[in-house]
């Protein structure tokens, strides 16, 4: 059983890092955060297509993560 959750752990962790690295950063600088947050706030984020696909990879590689994290410290 704590092999099989050490496997889970170690794809969601791979899938995470993977998602993260592929996504599109804001621009760089403290003009760019404003920048970020003032395209959030007007809606003028993707919300379809690549980018939205990473971002519910991110969200799930890190809900497993987690969970997996939690339960292979149970077991232990």
């Amino acid at each position: 059983m704590t092999t099989l959750v050490m496997i889970v752990l170690a794809v969601a962790s791979i899938a995470l890092i993977a998602s993260i690295l592929l996504q599109s950063g804001n621009s760089a600088g403290m003009s760019g955060s404003i920048a970020g947050g003032a395209e959030q706030l007007f809606g003028k984020k993707k919300s379809q297509g690549y980018e939205a696909m990473l971002e519910k990879m991110t969200t799930i590689g890190a809900i497993v993560f987690i969970i997996a994290a939690l339960i292979l410290v149970a077991i232990e």
